[in-house]
């Protein structure tokens, strides 16, 4: 596979992967991280979840934070819906796009979402009809190996991403949940889904970058990151952070001046790092993320 576009998408899920690894910050804070972040240049931010508060107190609320953020006209804001119900707040909060889990390993699912992959994908057509023509990206998770099973279920992959496209299903963004991804293992995936989709890597073994870079060598053009690195599944012990905004920015714009490769993200270093210790801040620890630690080089 070689790269057919020079166009680089990187969404930014840390107000949601992010916080909700974290104990719970104030709205206000939440609010101004999304600011911030749109400030910056991101496009593409995934800035809340409709799901039960008692489950997830960290992302109490949506609705609110919907309403106080300085919502910019070229910015997508992603809302993350479990069911239909969900998908019906995140309409009345006047979310742009539709984010919706699913795993390719069913245990991972069951332990989850507490359902089934066939149940699953019924939710989604139900989350679909009331998404209303907004678009909806499945996240499928454990794509690269299962914390349960061990297995990368690459069989049963393209299969699960042919049902949801028919349920109305409109990209897939495949996730590395627990940092068991490999360059390797990056391109055997790739081999039998294409690079047209997204990838959600996380840095459990230290590997989200090098996949990265492996992956837009083979056509991937769009990421799911997080500001400062944060994030982590609570279903699967020892799941480290999503691969870090500023890492990925900052190799990019440096590796884009002397390859064929792509180096306009639009998304402005500096304020990134300028984000960086009001987020810190919040969260009440440093951020793991090394260029968030050490600066650009």
């Amino acid at each position: 596979m070689s790269p057919t576009s020079t166009a680089m998408q990187i969404r930014e899920v840390g107000p949601r992967d992010g916080l909700q690894a974290e104990e719970p910050v104030t709205i206000e804070a939440r609010v101004t991280l999304i600011n911030a972040l749109a400030a910056a240049g991101l496009k593409h931010i995934e800035a809340v979840s409709f799901v039960s508060p008692k489950a997830v107190p960290q992302m109490a609320e949506p609705s609110v934070v919907m309403d106080q953020i300085d919502r910019q006209a070229d910015v997508t804001y992603w809302g993350l819906v479990p069911n239909r119900r969900g998908a019906e707040f995140a309409v009345e909060a006047g979310m742009d796009a539709i984010t919706v889990t699913i795993s390719a390993c069913p245990v991972y699912n069951e332990k989850n979402i507490n359902r089934t992959i066939d149940e699953s994908v019924e939710a989604i057509g139900d989350i679909i009809e009331v998404a209303d023509g907004r678009p909806v990206d499945a996240v499928l998770s454990c794509v690269f190996g299962s914390p349960y099973t061990g297995d990368e279920p690459t069989a049963s992959t393209p299969e699960l991403m042919t049902q949801l496209a028919g349920r109305g299903v409109t990209t897939f963004t495949l996730a590395d949940t627990t940092g068991m991804a490999t360059p390797q293992r990056v391109e055997r995936v790739l081999e039998i889904t294409g690079s047209d989709i997204g990838l959600h890597l996380h840095n459990t073994r230290g590997t989200a970058l090098v996949n990265a870079w492996h992956a837009i060598g083979l056509g991937v053009r769009r990421f799911d990151t997080a500001l400062g690195g944060l994030g982590g599944s609570p279903f699967a012990k020892g799941a480290g952070g999503n691969l870090g905004t500023e890492d990925l920015v900052h190799l990019l714009n440096d590796a884009g001046n002397e390859t064929a490769l792509p180096n306009d993200t639009g998304i402005d270093l500096d304020a990134l790092m300028n984000a960086g210790p009001d987020l810190a801040e919040a969260i009440g620890h440093s951020l793991p993320s090394p260029v968030a630690t050490h600066g650009p080089r």
